[in-house]
This record gives structure tokens, sequence and C-alpha cells, in this order.
């Protein structure tokens, strides 16, 4: 795909670049991972995925800082730079999907294993390490196969563009739509039942929640621990419906949580709109992949490890879970506390 540099008119003579909108769509983009880091900021640091999506950021602020200097640079002298920039950037993003896919799977393999085991800061050097080897390599591939070479079109010899060829991510595109499609078809068989499954998940969710902070709240004001012992011995009231089956539930998590994001990206795959690779290599990407393999590890082990084998992702895993096994097979564990924090509560009481 081209991405339009500058524009002449040649009839007025009128010059138009367009290195100001290119600042402002990596802003756009910026200002949306920030956002997304908001809401993720304890996840990220966990798995190797979220190490990526800091790294991302970081890529993302060089080339916001980059546009940024090109401005105070004559047009004469920009315009290659800023070609050179964007061909560059396309292609490094481009190469980092399937990388990041096949080592966010192998991370969330050796999540139960002796290596997922190891201490935080063990996984921050491996999670680190990772992270620039993959970096390194797009690098090295985008140097070797890209062309930054400035082309002049001319449209009904009234305009003339420069244009500078970038690419997209045909991977993301293929996954994106094998995603949105396996959900969709997924969820057919089930489209009745879907809202009463949706509205038992919110109770559950909203029991749990309620539990956690009557834990909490007993840990500060109970003399001894048979209250909380209670609270934990009785799970919440089931409601008589047909629970849906493990996978499903888990699928029907995922698709709450991400749908909105997999049904944009579709309407921009179906008209066309040619996004490159430098946009749609983002956090949101990033972190619905991570949802994606976190989930599917999950069903594969909470048979044996019941709903809390994994840790927490954008997606309340345990809910689902508990959507389709019940409260009352594993409740839900108890706020994590301290025990000799909790025993010098007690003593103070007393």
């Amino acid at each position: 795909m081209l991405d339009i540099v500058e524009e002449t008119d040649v009839v007025s003579g009128r010059h138009t670049d367009n290195a100001d909108k290119y600042l402002a769509i990596m802003l756009i983009k910026m200002g949306m991972e920030v956002v997304v880091l908001f809401f993720s900021s304890q996840k990220l640091s966990t798995s190797f995925l979220g190490r990526c999506s800091l790294s991302i950021v970081l890529a993302d602020s060089v080339m916001v800082l980059l546009f940024s200097c090109l401005l105070f640079l004559g047009p004469e002298r920009y315009l290659v730079s800023l070609c050179f920039i964007l061909a560059n950037a396309s292609a490094t993003y481009e190469a980092l999907p399937l990388p990041l896919i096949c080592l966010g799977l192998l991370d969330c393999c050796l999540e139960g294993t002796y290596l997922g085991k190891q201490s935080a800061f063990y996984k921050f050097l491996r999670h680190t390490a990772l992270t620039l080897l993959v970096w390194i390599l797009a690098v090295i591939y985008a140097f070797g196969s890209v062309k930054s070479d400035l082309m002049r079109l001319d449209y009904q010899e009234r305009l003339s563009v420069l244009v500078c060829e970038v690419r997209e991510s045909t991977l993301i595109n293929y996954f994106i739509l094998g995603l949105f499609s396996a959900v969709g078809f997924t969820m057919l068989p089930f489209y009745s039942m879907i809202p009463q499954w949706v509205g038992e998940a919110n109770r559950i969710s909203e029991a749990r929640e309620e539990r956690e902070n009557q834990t909490s709240d007993l840990l500060f004001t109970s003399t001894n621990c048979t209250e909380t012992k209670g609270i934990e011995d009785n799970p919440p009231e089931e409601t008589a419906y047909p629970r849906p089956p493990l996978w499903f539930s888990l699928i029907l998590g995922f698709s709450l949580t991400w749908m909105l994001y997999l049904v944009v990206s579709v309407v921009c795959i179906l008209l066309s709109f040619g996004i490159p690779a430098y946009i749609t290599v983002n956090l949101l990407w990033v972190e619905c992949t991570n949802s994606f393999l976190t989930g599917m590890m999950f069903w594969a082990n909470s048979n044996k490890q019941g709903p809390y084998s994994l840790p927490e992702s954008e997606c309340p895993w345990p809910i689902y879970w508990h959507l389709s096994k019940g409260t009352q097979q594993q409740p839900f564990p108890a706020a994590v506390s301290n025990p000799s924090k909790e025993k010098s509560h007690t003593l103070l009481y007393v």
C-alpha cells in the first residue's frame, strides 16, 4: 500500500505535505495505548506479551519524537526522511505479530512448569531478553527488505503526489477475521441462552466482589476467624438453569470483552481501509491476543487445577468457569491476607 507524503495541485501550484497528519495519527494511537495501560498496568508486567506491550508504547514514543523533529526541517529534507521512517516502521511492525503469538503461547504453556514458577526477577529478565530479541530480528528484517524511495504519481495532469510504499500486517488481518468468524459461528447454536448466561455471569461477579469486600472487612473487625470461615463455607446461592459447556463459557467471556474491538477491525478490513502495520500493531491487539492465548491455556488446565490456575487477564476467566461448573463445586477464595497481621488484629481487639 502507499502513504501520501505530499500533494501538489499543478494548476494552482499549492503544495500540501502530510507530516503533521502522521504525527496526529501517532498521537491518537499513543493516547489510546495510555488508556489501555491505565486499565492493564498491573497485568502487563507479569507476562511476555505484557512486556511486549510496554515495548510497543516505547517504539511509538520514538516515532512521535521523530515526526516532531521532522517538522523543524525544511520540506526538501524531511520528505525523504519521512518516507524512510514510514517504510521502515511499517516493515518492522509487520514482522512482530508472528513471533509475538508464538512466544506468547510458549509463555502461557510455561506458566505451570518450573520456569513459570521462578521468581519475578527471573521472569522479568526472560521476558525482557525475548522482547529485545524479537525487536532486533524485526529491525534487521525491515532494513534488509524495505524500499524507502519516494515515488511520484500524476492524476489527470492536475494533481501530483509523492507517495511512499508501506506495509500492512496481513497476519493480523487474517487473525482477526478468523477469531471473529470462530466466535460468531460458535455462539449461533446457543444464541437463545446467551442473555440468561450473561445475567448469571454478572450475578456471580457481583457475589464474588461482595464476598471479597466482606472478607476484607472482617479481617479488621472480627475477634476471631469464625465469621470468616462461615462466609467461606457458604457460597452464593445458585440459580437452576442449563449450564453452558466450559469451552463455550470461556468463549462467551472472551466475546463480551473483545467483540467491539473485533467488529471495528473486521469492518475496517472489509471496507479495505488499508491501515499500515505501525497502526494495527497496538496494545489492543496485543491484549486481545493475550486474552485468547490465556483463555486456551485456562481451558486446558482448569479441569486439573481449577478456576485459579492462571493469573487473570482482561477476561475474568474464573467467573466463567463458575458459570459452567457452578459456585458450589469450588467456592471463591477468600481475600489473601497475612496470617501474622490477622493475629495481631485479633489480639488488639481482645
